[in-house]
């Protein structure tokens, strides 16, 4: 009786080594790309918040708010401010919108009562802020982020007469 003996080749040992290697490299490769893709969305929602978001809760408040003849633009020392006027319960009040101090201001005063705007409650970081009337109604709000990034959105007085 003889005795099989197995022969070792030096290509049972690179074969499964190369595989690996191929799948270790593959799945560095997508990680390293997943990476970079994560990153950019990342900056991007960033960037969209930073914008964005104060333009859309300028527009809410308007909205809020629309009522004819009550927003307006308006100088509050030396700080241009949107004054949005209101009634309820036979109180009338003035909401403005301005920045100061890098943020997006809000402050909420009944009309019988002087205006600091150094009370504004503070909403979102904002470098800049500018309300022009184009037309009798339709507004354009401009906000820059505190990156520079300017972003503007025309918007309309719904209940304008």
């Amino acid at each position: 009786m003889r005795f099989h003996r197995n022969r070792s080749h030096v290509i049972d040992l690179i074969f499964p080594l190369a595989v690996l290697f191929v799948f270790a490299a593959s799945s560095l490769v997508v990680l390293i790309l997943s990476v970079h893709i994560y990153t950019g969305q990342t900056e991007q929602a960033e960037a969209h918040y930073r914008t964005d978001t104060p333009l859309s809760y300028v527009e809410e408040k308007i909205r809020q708010n629309d009522v004819a003849g009550s927003i307006s633009v308006m100088t509050l020392d030396g700080t241009e401010c949107l004054a949005l006027k209101n009634s309820s319960d036979g109180i009338n009040s003035t909401t403005y919108l301005y920045v100061s101090d890098g943020w997006l201001k809000e402050l909420f005063v009944r009309n019988d009562t002087d205006v600091s705007l150094n009370a504004g409650k503070n909403i979102i970081e904002a470098s800049d802020f500018k309300v022009a009337e184009l037309n009798n109604g339709l507004y354009r709000i401009t906000i820059t982020d505190t990156d520079g990034v300017t972003n503007s959105r025309i918007l309309s007085e719904r209940s304008h007469s």
